[in-house]
Formats: structure tokens, C-alpha cells, sequence
């Protein structure tokens, strides 16, 4: 096991804490349903979250408030991570717990998802951070870094996401029941 440093959870009273707050929000074309099986996917982090190489779920589904994960990210981090907010289909948010490096104090993500009644969603990400050591004093060069990167992974998510719901509509599905008798003359 590498090393663990511990963090100071929070919740999503911290987005309101900290100066160090990004958001990116991006109109999806899929469900609500299809988005939530999409962040449950472990591999999907790895295609639309640049840094991120491998997801564990630590704990058994159905996953809710209190589920555990571990995000192994470039650089050898590894982020031990607790939800801290779930509502499928709506919201879900987690806090480090744990970091395999000591430079990160406080750590949120913030995922809100608003069914907009016309097949789209608007997904709203919000991360919140807060480094110690060292770190913590180039942040203020970091933040427009992470906006600008948040934004594209946003984009990468609703790219992918809208490709999953394009092969997962229900238009997209084989018609299900007994299949047509066909005659010498078709249909």
C-alpha cells in the first residue's frame, strides 16, 4: 500500500469555505438514469477525467452516503474518497478522507444533475480544495489552470455521456417480444 496522509473531510458546506471553488456546467443530451450509470462506471472516470487512471469502488452497490472509493490519479496520488451526498439521479458529492501524498488539506466534488424535461440534463460540477504545505502557496496560480481544465473534462463527460445514452436509448434497443413471421412476401 503507498503512503496515507490523512484529510480533513468535509462537506458541501465547504464550497461556501473556500476561495478555491471551480465550476463547470454543461447541457447533456441523456437521462438522469444513463448520467448516474455513467459516474457509477469505474472505467468511464478513466476516459473523461484526464488524470484519473483507475477507479475502485470500496464498497458494495447500491452506493449512497457513505460509499468508498479509491481514484488512483497520474503522478502516483491516490485519492481515498467517502460520498458525502447521493441522490441518484440528482447529486452526488465526496470528500477526500485520505491522500497517498501530503498536499491536500480539504478536497470536495460536487455533482449536481437537473433533468430539464426536453431528453437533456444540465450537470453542474463543483470542486473545492484546499492544499497544505508547500502547495498551498501556488494555488493562486493553479485556479485559472483548473477552471480551464475542469471545463474540458466537463466537455469530455458530456461527449461520452451522450454517446452511452445514444447506445442505450430505448430507441436504440432491438425490438423485444416474438420476432415478425415473415411470408413469401415479406411483412
Amino acid at each position: 500500500m503507498s503512503d496515507y496522509y490523512e484529510c480533513t473531510p468535509v462537506g458541501v458546506e465547504f464550497l461556501g469555505q473556500t476561495k478555491n471553488v471551480f465550476v463547470a456546467v454543461e447541457t447533456v443530451r441523456a437521462t438522469p438514469e444513463q448520467i448516474f450509470e455513467v459516474f457509477e462506471d469505474a472505467h468511464a472516470w478513466t476516459v473523461w477525467a484526464l488524470p484519473i487512471q483507475k477507479v475502485e469502488w470500496t464498497s458494495p452497490k447500491p452506493y449512497g452516503v457513505g460509499t468508498t472509493r479509491s481514484v488512483h490519479m497520474m503522478g502516483g496520488l491516490v485519492g481515498y474518497e467517502e460520498f458525502v451526498e447521493w441522490e441518484r439521479g440528482r447529486r452526488m458529492a465526496f470528500t477526500f478522507v485520505g491522500a497517498s501524498m501530503d498536499a491536500t488539506q480539504k478536497f470536495l466534488e460536487d455533482y449536481r444533475v437537473e433533468d430539464l424535461g426536453d431528453g437533456t440534463c444540465r450537470v453542474e460540477w463543483h470542486m473545492a480544495m484546499e492544499a497544505r504545505g508547500f502547495s498551498r502557496h501556488l494555488m493562486f496560480l493553479t485556479r485559472p489552470l483548473m477552471r480551464a481544465a475542469n471545463r474540458h473534462m466537463l466537455r469530455k463527460f458530456r461527449r461520452y455521456t451522450e454517446a452511452y445514452a445514444a447506445q442505450h436509448s430505448p430507441a436504440a434497443s432491438p425490438p423485444t417480444g416474438p420476432e415478425p413471421i415473415l411470408g413469401p412476401k415479406g411483412l
